[in-house]
């Protein structure tokens, strides 16, 4: 069936309603894009397959299934026509990765037969090998049909990795259900979500980010952090972050004790638009000795893909040999990287943090236009986002990091990384506090500037009712002069005008001025008098 080609956009609506454009489908129907799209069974076994289980009672994989039919999100199927789709599902771009004893070979994947072949010889040559790595950057319908064909790999490896929702509806197909602990323990696959911090220079380049994102097949969006005051920043600067995932994958059982180990590392594509944060995360090594010859100056920071190759190649002899005890091993240094960039978002949290702070303290900041109530606007989008962070950090390190049962390791090399995790949680956890904090401050002083605006506002109407005492009683008197035909004939009574009007007006304005203390005695007098009333007899 020819679908329509329509522009199609990445957004952030999680409503799924008949009138919405992207709607494909609650979660409690059929799928409405299975009915649409026709599949060759003969083509397409691990897609046929991820319908059985579908059908079978894991209904959670169906929008993996909608996903490879689309070969992009599913919410995009009206938008993207059959040449769209045909060009999206053969995306390929992967390198495999032969860790030997003394050397670690790349040899890049470029298209599906390169990777058919690939995956075929996988098991052929042992020689000196120890385990190989496929890194692969985006996924598409040949690279999840043609891996998860060849190496039998869970579903899941791939549906947790296709989407980056924090939250979800009643009605979304794309829900994403924690296992239970004792499930995952069995999973040889863990996905990590992490966050690229971007500085975008104006609105029209963080537009041009978010349509780039719109490229990926994986669903991915750029959050926008909001103008900031130009004292401190560019004059319409952003900084955008991005929702990033990386996921790892290992063959958990070996047909022979001497065959290498067979890895997966799923990647996202860069977003190019603007510039990393500050320059982007530090160096995963030490700076080395001005003496050693050796060094090979590493190029400007590329694509998580080529930056992972980048590190992966560079493991020491060390590194390489404790594969054979964590094949997780293999996965260190990404889990770095990814540790790196919540290391670099963390510190921008805090910087904005401060600027908030002193924006609370700054008078002149509060008597801008929006004033506090837009610092308190920021501190709720940070406050919210806090906790999700947190959230992911813990997930990390209870999932991946402290992992000490994993499919044929006896080791668990990740946890090396549990105090770099464990610090980035403490710091969300004060930052959390921090925003708490600062909003019940920020609360107050609101309070505290609406009751004096309240005290302003009651001092000027004081002020127009002495203006009203003083006017009224002329105007009256005034009129009241003005009832004879004949003017001449006031000149001989004309001081008689101010001879009342003086003292009526004087005794207006002390009436008005102590018409409370008036009223007081007044209501004395008569509870008095109508206490003497009930005691006569």
């Amino acid at each position: 069936m020819e679908v329509p080609s329509r522009p199609y956009r990445n957004t952030s609506s999680h409503y799924a309603t008949e009138d919405d454009k992207y709607y494909f489908g609650d979660v409690y129907e059929p799928s409405r894009i299975r009915q649409v799209y026709e599949r060759t069974s003969s083509k397409t076994p691990y897609l046929d397959y991820i319908d059985r289980l579908t059908d079978s009672g894991w209904s959670h994989l169906r929008y993996l299934a909608d996903f490879m039919r689309v070969t992009t999100s599913p919410r995009a199927w009206r938008f993207l026509s059959r040449a769209d789709i045909v060009e999206r599902g053969s995306r390929i771009k992967a390198a495999m990765l032969v860790f030997r004893t003394s050397t670690i070979e790349r040899y890049n994947i470029t298209d599906l037969d390169n990777l058919n072949h690939t995956l075929q010889m996988k098991d052929t040559d042992h020689h000196d090998v120890i385990a190989r790595l496929f890194v692969v950057e985006d996924l598409s319908r040949d690279l999840i049909e043609a891996f998860g064909s060849h190496l039998d790999l869970d579903p899941t490896f791939f549906s947790g990795h296709i989407s980056d929702y924090f939250w979800y509806n009643t009605s979304d197909p794309w829900i994403e259900l924690p296992d239970m602990d004792v499930v995952a323990r069995q999973k040889s696959h863990f996905n990590v979500r992490y966050e690229q911090a971007r500085y975008l220079e104006t609105l029209r380049i963080f537009n041009k980010a978010r349509e780039e994102a719109a490229t990926f097949n994986v669903l991915r969006k750029v959050d926008r952090d909001g103008l900031w005051d130009p004292k401190h920043d560019v004059h319409s600067c952003d900084v955008g972050t991005v929702r990033s995932k990386m996921s790892f994958w290992v063959r958990p059982h070996k047909s022979q004790p001497s065959d290498p180990f067979i890895g997966i590392l799923l990647v996202d594509p860069p977003i190019t638009e603007g510039f990393p944060l500050w320059g982007g995360y530090n160096s995963l090594a030490p700076c080395p000795s001005m003496t050693d010859v050796s060094v090979v100056l590493r190029p400007v920071k590329r694509s998580v893909f080529e930056e992972s190759i980048y590190w992966i190649e560079r493991m020491s002899r060390e590194e390489v040999s404790s594969i054979a005890r964590d094949s997780r091993a293999m996965f260190l240094k990404p889990l770095s990287i990814a540790c790196s960039e919540w290391i670099l978002l963390v510190r921008y949290a805090q910087t904005r943090s401060s600027q908030l702070e002193w924006e609370i303290e700054d008078p002149h900041l509060r008597h801008r236009r929006h004033g506090l109530s837009r610092t308190l606007g920021k501190l709720h989008t940070w406050r919210r986002r806090f906790p999700i962070y947190r959230t992911i950090i813990s997930e990390i390190l209870d999932r991946v990091v402290r992992r000490d049962e994993f499919p044929g390791s006896t080791d668990n090399v990740l946890k090396s990384l549990e105090k770099d995790f464990q610090l980035l949680f403490w710091d969300l956890d004060e930052l959390h506090n921090r925003a708490e904090r600062m909003i019940s401050v920020v609360t107050a002083v609101l309070s505290i500037e609406e009751s004096q605006k309240a005290l302003e506002q009651n001092r000027s109407l004081g002020r127009l009712t002495y203006l009203a005492a003083l006017f009224v009683p002329l105007s009256f008197i005034s009129s009241f002069f003005s009832m004879s035909e004949d003017v001449t004939k006031l000149s001989k009574t004309f001081w008689i005008y101010f001879a009342i009007a003086l003292p009526v007006t004087l005794l207006a304005l002390l009436a008005t001025r102590y018409s409370h203390d008036l009223n007081v005695i007044w209501k004395k007098t008569v509870h008095r008098a109508g206490r003497r009333l009930t005691e006569d007899p």
